[in-house]
């Protein structure tokens, strides 16, 4: 029996935490799933057990220490003993030992190590919209295999959806690991999530702002009217009540509108002329106070 340190690829003395790691290591390597089955594969497989199992822990390696002892020292005296009475042989006390010995590493190379799969991490990027109303997406995992996974409506960017069972396959019967799937939400061009709310900059005239207006708005669920108050101005902010968010087991967020006052692209004459012969306008100062700062 080679010494089973070497067996490991191991300095004599190397503790739980190194034995660990190199049958790990080793076990990967020849396990049939990755190098094939053969006799020779199978048979370094076992040998590979058999040496783990001797070396495990420290009850395993104490046991091994005082073995290997016993063996090294019934090498050093002769193998039969005199009898007690003439024609009787002698039965060797090594007999014993190495019977022992040797059944019990026969049953540890019958002995498979147990092992929970590894974990397996992924990405998926999924639209504003899909994160905030919930989506059905298709996740391609190792080895071709693809799954329709759920998003949760109102999931926030970078949250990981565990699936159960569907990492890397587990040893010796243990079960498998999971597949973490992170998900990336864009950026959307009009809506910016504040938590469970949704915030919204809406351009509206100059006639709206000032005279009122009922307007289409759209929300994150669809368009909605949203009257505009007359005297509004740049910066007035309006809600719409529980149009935000609407995470499971939450109660749902709202949506603010941020009104900004637009002015035509092209001149208009007539509105300039106005602007100029507007007495309360030209007399308006609206920074006011910056230069007290």
């Amino acid at each position: 029996m080679r010494d089973p340190y070497q067996i490991l690829g191991l300095n004599p003395g190397a503790g739980n935490a190194e034995v660990k790691a190199a049958y790990r290591k080793l076990a990967k390597q020849l396990h049939p799933d990755t190098q094939g089955e053969s006799a020779a594969q199978h048979a370094r497989f076992q040998e590979v057990t058999a040496a783990y199992n001797q070396l495990k822990d420290e009850a395993s390696r104490r046991r091994f220490e005082a073995e290997r002892l016993a063996a090294a020292a019934m090498r050093r005296r002769p193998r039969f003993e005199e009898a007690g009475s003439p024609g009787q042989s002698a039965h060797a006390p090594s007999d014993d030992i190495f019977s022992e010995l040797f059944e019990g590493i026969r049953s540890a190379g019958k002995r498979v190590f147990r092992a929970r799969g590894d974990d397996q991490t992924y990405r998926l990027t999924v639209s504003f919209l899909e994160a905030a109303n919930g989506a059905k997406k298709r996740v391609t995992l190792a080895g071709g295999k693809t799954l329709e996974l759920a998003i949760p409506a109102g999931i926030e960017n970078g949250r990981q959806i565990r699936l159960r069972g569907q990492g890397g396959e587990g040893h010796g019967g243990a079960e498998a690991g999971d597949a973490l799937v992170t998900v990336d939400v864009e950026a959307h061009p009009f809506f910016r999530r504040e938590g469970s709310d949704i915030h919204l900059s809406l351009p509206v005239t100059l006639a709206e702002a000032v005279l009122g207006a009922r307007i289409e708005v759209p929300t994150v669920t669809g368009t909605v009217n949203l009257s505009i108050p007359a005297g509004s101005n740049t910066g007035t902010r309006l809600r719409l009540k529980g149009r935000g968010l609407k995470p499971d087991g939450a109660e749902p967020g709202d949506q603010y509108v941020i009104l900004a006052v637009t002015l035509p692209d092209a001149p208009d004459d007539s509105l300039r002329d106005f602007a100029a012969s507007w007495a309360t306008g030209l007399k308006h100062n609206p920074r006011k106070g910056f230069s007290d700062s």
